[in-house]
């Protein structure tokens, strides 16, 4: 039996004990945690200097010149540059991990408006903003295209050249509408939606010879150091990248953006630290947002509600700088069982920052449009919404023609529909009313695909009684310090507050980035293992002392539970993990984990589903629109802990309520740059716009796809929640919105 298959038999036997509390939540609630942009040491607090990005102010040209030489004497600058006296870089072409084609003054070429084009280094951030306004820059204007919907008819294939991708068509669609009784038919939009994670961007660099150090914000550390290190042409080894708290990312702080090299870089022409941290108007452009799209759906079905044909056609803005496709057809292909099925998803290049991941990329924008035309579908059937769901409920993967490796979506439809209440609602729309409001309900399917990726992890038993467990992964608040202790701790027989956890430095073993819903259930296989191990040498060590109490015993004949280890078949035989190994040098035990997804990724589909129910009250007169509850169960696999992990979904579900009814970014059509740069003008919800939320799972483990049963949760709370809201609008007003976000204007219309 292999490490691996002993701890999930292990974990099977003893359910990991949860923390009632976040690790590192006194931390962070007193001020002790240190985020990238905080620190202040190991280098002298006078020595810091205070980096400005300077950003273009037209949409596509170059600069003719750039006159710096009042800002250079401005006071307290230390250095400009720009693309005429930077630092000059064999910088390679953009490929993984970087992903990115970064403008770092390598030349005058401008590609949209908000894109950096000059560092101003000084002693505090006044004197460095201050002297940014000084840079005298004259530029050559091309014409540009910036409003990607006046252009559709330029959308092209991803990729250069561009074709179709393999697997956008299944069975025969022409057929399968041709059988259908009743069809739907729409052009459904999303916005282009910002990050905004409370924490911007911020880079501390400093270099100590010809190595490079970063704190970074980051959810992806690995990463960081790889692309640092390509861009700037040093030996990985030169880097270390640290960050042991992040403020959120949402998917922007998952690659590595310009500002990272130009720190780095400016505090290579300083000899100084230099710390560059991003305003909130600098994170709309140079640090990626979710492309607009523009959606085509029609489907198919038989009187009795079956789906014959599928289709969804989409087309979304790309950046001149480099293509990133959103794959929001995802769902059309695998959510439903139809045996036709044709998608498709096209690029229009405009001048523009760069699109890139936003949480649930793909499925997000992909359930908000597709879950309306399934309501739109079971209205003209005269199905509940949630039958149709059912009747056409993939019993396997019908995209791949494989088999799930656990699923329970059936259960989740009559969990939550049991709990909202849906059984009170009123299929026709605009009758049910409460005092001035119209009142609707609405529900939809929530799915993400459930993600792994290789993980390494270190662990060590402590002279002292405790135990450390470490990986080279980051937490954003997700909870990642609070399930490695619980995993460490209970596959080592220790109270989870007896373990010291450390993340967020390149220097630990290697993990993955903190995206695609994959963290826990990539790392903690890797956490389980190294903790595994570190007991077995523990083990080891014990039936080889002589003065041992289980002297002379098999290893699997040994357990360990309250900081002991003992024989199973006679607890009394037995000491602490503190007596052992004091006895045997007094050194910590230690042992790596590393752990590989499954063999089974290749002939069985992992994908997490759920219910989600609204309920919306909308004013008659205003048509302002408040999303009282919202419901929902969710199909995850284990639960690792309830505290962080329900506060996951949670979010999720949140920033669907925003997605439905809040986040839009305007761009000017004339200089192209996003006119809401600020929360005050890219509304996002606060406490009082968000109603009861009652957020389950089913936990039911699913052993197929790691040892602990458990699939990601960080990006499905948000997937089918905007789809529930634009329902439940319909539902209460009798108008059917296809343009997110639905605001007042487009209820009056």
């Amino acid at each position: 039996m292999s490490i691996l298959e002993a701890a999930q038999e292990e974990t099977a036997k003893k359910p990991i004990k949860q923390l009632d509390h976040r690790y590192d939540g006194i931390a962070k609630v007193t001020g002790k945690a240190t985020y990238a942009g905080d620190f202040k040491e190991p280098f002298a607090k006078d020595d810091l200097l205070y980096a400005w990005m300077v950003q273009s102010t037209i949409a596509n040209g170059t600069i003719a010149s750039m006159d710096s030489s009042a800002a250079e004497h401005a006071p307290g600058v230390v250095a400009v540059m720009t693309p005429f006296n930077s630092p000059k870089i064999p910088q390679p072409p953009a490929q993984p991990p970087a992903r990115r084609n970064l403008t770092i003054l390598q030349n005058t070429d401008v590609k949209y408006n908000g894109q950096p084009i000059a560092v101003v280094v000084a002693k505090t951030l006044v004197q460095a903003r201050q002297a940014a306004t000084l840079l005298k820059i004259k530029y050559t204007e091309q014409p540009a295209k910036v409003i990607y919907q006046d252009h559709l008819a330029d959308a092209r294939w991803p990729g250069n050249p561009g074709k179709e991708p393999a697997g956008n068509t299944r069975g025969d669609i022409a057929a399968g509408f041709a059988k259908a009784t009743v069809t739907v038919e729409g052009t459904y939009t999303t916005p282009i939606q910002v990050h905004n994670p409370m924490e911007p961007h911020a880079t501390i660099a400093w270099w100590e010879g010809e190595k490079l150090n970063l704190y970074d914000a980051t959810q992806y550390i690995t990463g960081v150091k790889m692309s640092i290190a390509k861009t700037l042409n040093i030996p990985l080894d030169f880097v270390r990248v640290q960050c042991p708290y992040t403020g959120g990312g949402f998917g922007s702080k998952g690659s590595s953006w310009s500002h990272i090299p130009l720190c780095a870089m400016a505090a290579k022409l300083t000899g100084k630290p230099v710390k560059l941290v991003l305003d909130r108007s600098q994170m709309f452009g140079p640090v990626g947002a979710r492309p607009s799209t523009v959606n085509k759906i029609k489907l198919g079905a038989t009187a009795d509600g079956k789906l014959v044909a599928m289709q969804q056609n989409v087309i979304m803005n790309a950046a001149a700088l480099e293509d990133f496709t959103e794959h929001s057809a995802g769902p059309t292909k695998m959510l439903y069982m139809s045996e036709n099925n044709q998608v498709s998803e096209k690029l229009v290049t405009v001048n523009l920052g760069v699109s890139t991941f936003m949480r649930a990329p793909g499925e997000a924008p992909g359930t908000a449009v597709l879950e309306i035309a399934m309501d739109e579908l079971a209205e003209k059937l005269k199905m509940d919404p949630v039958q149709l769901r059912v009747i056409n409920h993939a019993d396997k993967d019908p995209s791949h023609d494989r088999p799930w490796t656990s699923k329970n979506l059936k259960q989740c439809y009559t969990q939550a529909a049991e709990r909202f209440g849906w059984s009170k609602r009123s299929a026709t729309p605009a009758q049910m009313t409460e005092g001035n409001n119209l009142i609707g309900y609405g529900m939809a399917t929530a799915t993400y695909p459930a993600n792994r990726s290789a993980a390494m992890a270190i662990a060590r038993i402590l002279p002292n009684g405790r135990a450390f467990i470490g990986s080279g992964t980051q937490d954003l608040g997700t909870g990642m310090y609070t399930i490695m202790a619980q995993t460490a701790a209970a596959m080592l027989g220790l109270d989870p507050t007896l373990m010291d956890v450390k993340l967020g430095d390149s220097t630990l073993p290697k993990a993955p980035v903190s995206g695609g819903s994959q963290s826990t259930a990539s790392v903690m296989p890797a956490v389980q293992e190294a903790a595994m191990q570190a007991k077995l040498k523990l083990f080891d060590m014990a039936v080889n002392d002589t003065a041992s109490p289980v002297h002379g015993m098999k290893t699997s004949d040994l357990e360990a539970k309250g900081g002991k280890y003992f024989a199973k078949a006679d607890p009394t035989k037995g000491e602490t993990f503190v007596a052992i190994i004091a006895r045997n040098g007094g050194k910590p035990i230690e042992a790596t984990g590393s752990a590989e997804p499954s063999e089974s990724k290749d002939s069985m589909t992992s994908q997490s589903f759920g219910a989600v129910f609204a309920e919306v009250a909308v004013d008659k007169d205003t048509h302002m629109v408040k999303v009282r509850r919202v419901v929902a169960t969710y199909d995850i696999g284990t639960l690792l802990n309830d505290k962080t992990g329900l506060n996951q979904l949670m979010g999720g579900i949140v920033w669907g309520v925003s997605f439905a009814t809040h986040e839009d970014a305007h761009i000017d059509p004339n200089t192209g740059r996003t006119v809401n740069e600020s929360f005050a003008e890219y509304h996002v919800p606060v406490n009082a716009d968000i109603g009861t939320i009652d957020a389950t799972v089913l936990n039911i483990p699913d052993l197929k796809f790691n040892p602990l049963g458990a699939r990601g949760i960080g990006e499905i709370g948000i997937t089918g929640a905007a789809a529930a809201v634009a329902n439940a609008i319909y539902n209460a007003t009798g108008k059917r919105i296809r343009e997110y976000p639905i605001t007042p204007d487009k209820l009056m219309a």
